[in-house]
């Protein structure tokens, strides 16, 4: 009888990665493996209410839980007034400083990570992040890549670039784009490869901070809103999930005080939530429309002193459960929130700030299982109407319910699960790359 294997999940500090990887945790404990997570500080706790154990990225003064979450909440602060910018206009605003804070914190766990992965010593690393960590890759057993941002991290010919917010036929911007991208970054992409070199790693080219797994790479894109690439992926080491939807316990609505209409979710993500003055706004329209509201306004609750009948606010909702439940989802274009709405028949009124939530509207438009609306630019009578159009939309709804059946047919958690031991079991016959082999 041979022994379960170990394997450990590392999420980027994002609850739509940690919360995708849980999904995955859960399927293959049932076929007998050990999931472990690795937390970066301030997720403590996060993976073991879900069971699982947890080991910590060692903490110490100068980058302690408390230190490291006041950073990125005065990081999304100062922030927020980009939100309104377009794609283009990101770059320099937001992006370029985004990758040099990410850069930042891949060098300083470098050597707490290494430390942490010889004590656990896993049969295998489930990487689903943004950029390569060195110790993963010199850890000595294979690792595999989720992507759980938007397709479009992946690049091909006949996929518009990675944020860009941009369909394939927008050709002339696709150029642009691509141009401004590589100047915006191409600094912090050096100094990053300086450091990849220092542990051995390959330089990473065309502005890209991770390189696919030689082992396996699980892209959550479902088959509704994939894009047909030029260049087909190898299946042997790509394979696509039709999500990756947790369970979840079972969500109750609250009694609202006026409570008929149907149930709107409202959610914009750990970060977007500090950007109370657009939530106040939006309530104001709730307030309007006869439907009810449960709004997810993460830690600034105390920041609302007047909440209509018709909308509920919480810090924190079971998101699987209660999309099971609603008739409209408003969300940032988070790629878990975007998935979770199809996999429950949901659409999706995509309101982005920043990162993939831009591509992820700009395909929910694309594909018709919602729509894309600007930050700044909707009044009190265009977003009533925006939404009253989705809740009346029975062509769309119809178009989402066959895409519900679809997924929940056949779940990317399953599929993901069955890939990585799959993946595993060919390693052991010699039927794998080396684990230490760099794809790039």
């Amino acid at each position: 009888m041979t022994r379960p294997q170990t394997i450990a999940f590392f999420p980027e500090a994002s609850f739509g990665a940690a919360l995708n990887c849980v999904g995955i945790a859960q399927e293959l404990q049932k076929k007998g493996a050990i999931p472990v997570f690795i937390c970066h500080p301030g997720f403590t706790g996060v993976f073991a209410d879900y069971g699982f154990k947890e080991y910590h990225l060692p903490e110490d003064p100068a980058t302690n839980a408390e230190t490291i979450a006041d950073y990125w909440q005065e990081f999304t602060n100062t922030h927020v007034p980009h939100f309104n910018l377009d794609p283009l206009a990101q770059l320099q605003t937001y992006v370029r400083p985004t990758w040099a804070a990410i850069v930042d914190t891949v060098i300083a766990a470098e050597d707490d990570l290494a430390r942490l992965l010889q004590q656990i010593a896993p049969d295998a690393i489930v990487l689903d992040n943004v950029i390569m960590f060195p110790a993963i890759a010199n850890a000595g057993c294979p690792w595999i890549r989720i992507v759980s941002c938007a397709e479009t991290e992946i690049p091909d010919p006949a996929v518009p670039p990675y944020l860009s917010g941009l369909t394939p036929e927008d050709t002339g911007a696709i150029a642009s784009f691509d141009t401004a991208y590589r100047a915006a970054t191409d600094a912090v992409h050096r100094h990053y490869n300086r450091f990849r070199k220092k542990h051995l790693l390959a330089d990473l080219r065309g502005a890209q901070f991770l390189e696919p797994s030689p082992t396996l790479n699980l892209i959550l894109s479902p088959a509704a809103v994939r894009y047909c690439r030029r260049n087909p992926l190898p299946e042997d080491k790509f394979v696509f999930l039709e999500g990756c939807v947790r369970s979840e316990n079972q969500f109750d609505p609250p009694r609202f005080p006026l409570s008929a209409g149907p149930l709107v979710y409202v959610s914009f993500g750990s970060l977007g939530a500090v950007d109370t003055d657009l939530i106040k706004r939006l309530i104001a329209v709730f307030e309007t429309v006869p439907a009810r509201f449960l709004v997810n306004v993460g830690a600034q609750i105390e920041a609302y002193d007047r909440v209509p009948d018709n909308v509920h606010l919480g810090s924190w909702f079971p998101q699987p459960s209660v999309m099971e439940k609603a008739a409209l989802a408003i969300h940032h274009g988070g790629n878990n929130s975007f998935c979770e709405a199809l996999y429950h028949g949901v659409p999706s009124l995509v309101m982005p700030y920043c990162w993939d939530g831009h591509d992820n509207a700009q395909r929910a438009q694309t594909v018709g299982v919602g729509r894309h609306i600007n930050r700044a630019d909707w009044s009190i009578e265009s977003l009533r109407a925006d939404i009253m159009a989705i809740l009346n939309d029975t062509a769309m709804r119809g178009r989402l319910a066959e895409i519900s059946d679809d997924m929940q047919r056949n779940p990317g958690t399953k599929a993901a699960a069955a890939a990585i031991l799959g993946a595993l079991a060919r390693r052991e016959k010699g039927d794998e790359v080396p684990a230490g082999t760099m794809v790039s």
